[in-house]
């Protein structure tokens, strides 16, 4: 029988899990020991008496040193990786481009690291993209937080005393995260309008009752994996232009353009929010990774002398973590189910493309000489 175990995170602002009692139940019944660190699921509202009744059991850390099979959200410390045991398989976020430090601690343990960054943007692996589910609930959280911080109505209202107008949005970056904000903030009533470098997703947009705000940046186009390619200097300065009197007129402003392999690119810069209104609402989502807003700073509010609220949209989907952990725990059962048989069990494939990309470290190598 191989074990799996579920991490308790670490990050004290992490509050998801990444296996939930109903696919902890699943697993169990695929004959898989389920080792849950105690408090593993409580910030998320699952409780160890959920495992338990799931039929996984509760356990101390030092079950993490002799399990099969590790997983977990955010990547684990150095420390914790040296401790695995040898030919365990590990699956969180790693933010491999940015830690190589682990990448190369997992290798020297004999660990088969793999993570959820690194899995392709197939059919077939939908179900395990962990960074599409929880980019689609950031871009949902971004749109209730701008509700909530901008001084206004959201839809248009008619009233004996006059007519409110209806807050205006507008969506910079039209992929997951942008597309869910563009419905929600839709769903609430109020005037979106959405830019992507991609001409590809005008039709996105229309279909959910958004503007498309059309900028001629000449050749740009996507990627194998769908994110938009890189602009030269000339295009950004064009996009630039193109978007400040659309920012100008805006009251909440969303940037998405999170990229886990670059540096983030700066879309916003202060000149276009010093001429945007007082009270407006800028959400970068992109903050963790440098960041789509000049002046932006991971969970910290920043007020400019003009009025501009700058939020740094962090982990936002985090906040929203029992659906979060739903979500992440799916795709972490659906790329279990996908790789285990009954004869075997969980089995690492290399001719599988999904295992191919995204394992990192084995054999005590690693795989991918970007992450040297």
């Amino acid at each position: 029988m191989q074990s799996i175990f579920v991490r308790k995170e670490v990050d004290a602002g992490e509050l998801r899990v990444a296996l939930i009692p109903a696919d902890a139940a699943k697993l169990v019944k695929a004959n898989w020991s389920v080792l849950i660190e105690s408090g593993a699921g409580v910030k998320s509202n699952f409780s160890d008496a959920d495992y338990v009744k799931a039929g996984a059991q509760i356990v101390s850390k030092d079950a993490e040193s002799t399990a099969d099979f590790v997983a977990g959200v955010k990547r684990p410390s150095v420390e914790d990786a040296k401790n695995r045991k040898k030919d365990s398989f590990h699956l969180s976020f790693l933010n491999p481009f940015n830690e190589k430090e682990l990448i190369k601690v997992f290798a020297d343990a004999g660990v088969k690291a793999a993570c959820f960054e690194l899995i392709p943007r197939s059919t077939i692996a939908q179900k395990m993209d962990a960074i599409s589910s929880q980019a689609n609930l950031a871009g949902y959280y971004s749109v209730l937080k701008g509700a909530e911080r901008i001084n206004r109505v959201i839809p248009m209202m008619m009233t004996p005393c006059g007519t409110l107008s209806p807050v205006k949005f507008f969506i910079v970056g039209v992929g997951v995260a942008g597309l869910q904000a563009i419905a929600t903030a839709k769903r609430l009533g109020g005037r979106i309008e959405a830019f992507d470098t991609r001409p590809v997703v005008e039709e996105q947009v229309k279909s959910l009752g958004a503007k498309f705000v059309k900028i001629d940046l000449g050749e740009t186009g996507q990627n194998a994996q769908g994110y938009a390619n890189a602009l030269t200097d000339e295009q950004v300065e064009k996009q630039r232009a193109g978007m400040a009197k659309v920012c100008s007129q805006s009251d909440v402003i969303i940037t998405t353009a999170k990229l886990f392999d670059r540096k983030a690119p700066r879309i916003i810069t202060k000149s276009m929010i010093d001429a945007m209104k007082a009270g407006s609402v800028i959400i970068d989502l992109a903050v963790e990774s440098g960041g789509n807003v000049e002046g932006s700073m991971p969970n910290q509010e920043v007020v400019t002398e003009n009025g501009v609220l700058i939020l740094g949209g962090a982990n936002f989907e985090s906040v929203v973590a029992s659906s979060a952990s739903q979500m992440f725990s799916a795709n972490l059962y659906n790329f279990i189910e996908h790789f285990t048989t009954k004869e075997e069990g969980f089995k690492i494939n290399l001719e599988d493309d999904i295992m191919k990309s995204a394992l990192i470290t084995s054999e005590g190598q690693i795989r991918d000489e970007r992450f040297v």
